[in-house]
């Protein structure tokens, strides 16, 4: 009962704003996550390698940052609502034209596209979602806002564990189809944010820009060029958050797979007791950072990771590797909880709506190697066993995860009622 106690201290426009940036998060990860688990019915229906394949995540991760900035932008000069309707939009149509795609070039395309909507999300979601919600309770909020990725990734799972006669390698009516009921939900959202009110920040600096000189207007560009130090410093830290989260999880079932041939519904029962920790971490080190701080959150989280690696990496049983899943992504998506609030409450007021967006994605592109340089290590120093590889991984990235935070600012508790 006292984990909905955050809930009933919101009014009802709150909760409209929240629970739509929440599915808007979810639904979006949930579109993405759809197209890694389609990669080998994709290569075959369009006759390329699995590597070819995966250049489609590759090019959704690198139009991130342009989405985030796009976006961001128009957030700043049309209202967060209106942005956010017209982002829902354009990651709908791009993965349903992705479903339509007659080439593997145009299928190249309309993910690169949808990077850029995918990429907008985040930004604009989380600033009118925190902007709306009172100072009390906002990193509770932030970590639940937060897992929608990885309760994005769990539906993507259900979905295609669910409709197995789908996911045939040639006929239209195989992955294609996963796309397009995968895009039904997120046009769906569309209802909710017809409900849902414009920032009262974005809306008190409408007001405020009606008295001042039409050449007064700030420039979005100029303000990120004004606070470029401030960026980078965020960007260093998604940089490190970024390999944090991906490095305990993009080769995870690799893992089980071959360290320990573990395969079908015993995979699936992990990867599920994993995110459900995932979840539960969020929340609960979200909710603890209001007492204790957002960098001590972080620094906490990130190193009690470390003691977690035995249990998560070195145990024989599926029973022991789900615990130790669990352990792990609790830690690591517990120091994620804090990302959403924190990066709001360190950005300038005027490009709230681009500034932690832009830093997070482009975070996301300076560690999408990880994996690739993962599977190299363990190929070439351990003999194909992943298990070494994923242990020291942890080990780096929760201590440059602490000495990044420790070495960076916080701005708890700053006023994000106004733009």
């Amino acid at each position: 009962m006292g984990l909905l106690q955050p809930f009933r201290a919101l009014n009802s426009p709150q909760k409209y704003a929240f629970t739509a940036c929440f599915l808007g998060w979810t639904l979006d990860a949930f579109d993405f996550f759809l197209l890694t688990f389609c990669l080998d019915a994709i290569a075959v229906t369009f006759h390329v390698s699995l590597a070819t394949a995966a250049k489609s995540i590759f090019w959704t991760l690198l139009m991130r940052p342009v989405g985030a900035l796009v976006f961001g932008m128009l957030a700043e000069r049309f209202g967060r609502r209106p942005t956010l309707m017209v982002n829902v939009v354009s990651f709908s149509l791009f993965a349903i034209a992705s479903a339509f795609a007659p080439t593997f070039g145009w299928f190249l395309a309309m993910r690169a596209l949808f990077g850029i909507a995918m990429g907008g999300e985040w930004g604009v979601g989380a600033a009118l979602a925190l902007e709306s919600l009172p100072v009390e309770g906002r990193g509770f909020f932030s970590g639940l806002l937060q897992e929608g990725y990885v309760v994005g990734n769990m539906l993507a799972a259900l979905l295609y564990l669910l409709f197995p006669f789908l996911h045939g390698t040639g006929s239209f009516t195989a992955w294609r189809m996963l796309f397009l009921l995968g895009a039904v939900p997120s046009l769906l959202l569309l209802l909710l944010l017809r409900k849902v009110s414009e920032s009262p920040a974005w809306m008190a600096e409408r007001e405020a820009a009606k008295t001042r000189a039409k050449g007064l207007r700030r420039s979005g560009v100029m303000e990120i060029w004004k606070n470029l130090p401030s960026l980078a410093a965020l960007t260093v830290l998604m940089t490190a958050m970024m390999a944090f989260s991906h490095g305990t999880q993009d080769l995870y079932p690799t893992f089980l797979k071959h360290d320990h041939a573990i395969k079908g519904v015993a995979l699936t029962a992990i990867a599920i007791v994993g995110n459900v920790g995932a979840v539960l971490g969020g929340i609960w080190f979200g909710g603890y950072s209001e007492r204790v701080g957002r960098r001590r959150a972080i620094l906490t989280a990130a190193l009690l990771s470390i003691p977690m690696i035995p249990l998560w990496a070195w145990s024989h049983t599926v029973v022991l590797l789900a615990v130790g899943g669990f352990a792990m992504q609790f830690m690591v998506q517990g120091a994620w909880g804090v990302i959403p609030v924190h990066l709001n409450e360190m950005s300038p007021s005027a490009v709230r709506a681009i500034f932690p967006g832009l830093a997070y994605q482009l975070g996301n592109v300076l560690s999408s190697r990880n994996s690739v340089l993962q599977a190299a290590a363990a190929t070439k120093y351990f003999g194909g066993r992943f298990g070494p590889v994923l242990a020291i991984t942890v080990v780096i990235v929760a201590v440059v995860v602490t000495l990044v935070t420790a070495m960076s600012g916080e701005a708890k508790g700053a006023d994000l009622s106004t733009v």
